[in-house]
């Protein structure tokens, strides 16, 4: 069935009339948001994070935190954004800056959880990079919970995933979360 149809199917299931003038371009609307939307499929870590500098590189951490995401929840198909700060421990080279943001971006573009988008991210930097250590901590409001459910405002959704030394050393944990909020 073409995707069109589906949405216009979508649009009588819910008791709307598809041709009246507000909706008569919204299924082609809907698909073509859909291509924005779900971009990161298709895509694979290595190609974004491909651009790293061997001049420049530290053994201290590198930390780009207040990275603005939006993604769509797999159970409800209703958004959820936030924002992301990945921290992590190079060895021999460091990440262009935009290709964090850009990992996040892939990811986030995906039927996603919450859970799972800051588990991909630190594994991706693992696999890409080899760095000493990872630390990402994700925060977000879920549409799920403001506009349906039990319809709370303001709560914020905190996951973290730490890899390497960031999980042996507590002082690295915390100036790695103090730094990110700064």
């Amino acid at each position: 069935m073409e995707k069109e149809a589906l949405v216009r199917g979508i649009l009588e299931a819910i008791g709307e009339d598809p041709d009246r003038e507000g909706l008569r371009g919204t299924p082609g609307r809907v698909v073509r948001s859909w291509g924005d939307l779900f971009s990161g499929y298709g895509i694979d870590e290595s190609d974004v994070l491909t651009t790293t500098f061997l001049e420049g590189a530290c053994r201290e951490q590198v930390i780009e935190s207040g990275i603005q995401f939006y993604s769509t929840c797999e159970h409800h198909m209703l958004p959820f954004f936030g924002t992301v700060s990945i921290g992590y421990l190079p060895r021999d080279r460091v990440v262009g800056a935009s290709k964090l943001a850009r990992l996040v971006d892939m990811y986030a573009r995906r039927l996603q959880i919450q859970e799972r988008l800051t588990t991909q991210v630190a594994e991706a930097i693992v696999r890409c990079l080899d760095p000493a250590g990872v630390m990402v901590v994700v925060r977000a409001q879920h549409m799920c919970m403001t506009s349906r459910g039990v319809r709370l405002q303001d709560v914020k959704f905190t996951t973290s995933a730490i890899r390497g030394l960031y999980s042996e050393s507590s002082a690295l944990r915390n100036e790695f979360l103090m730094l990110e909020r700064a």
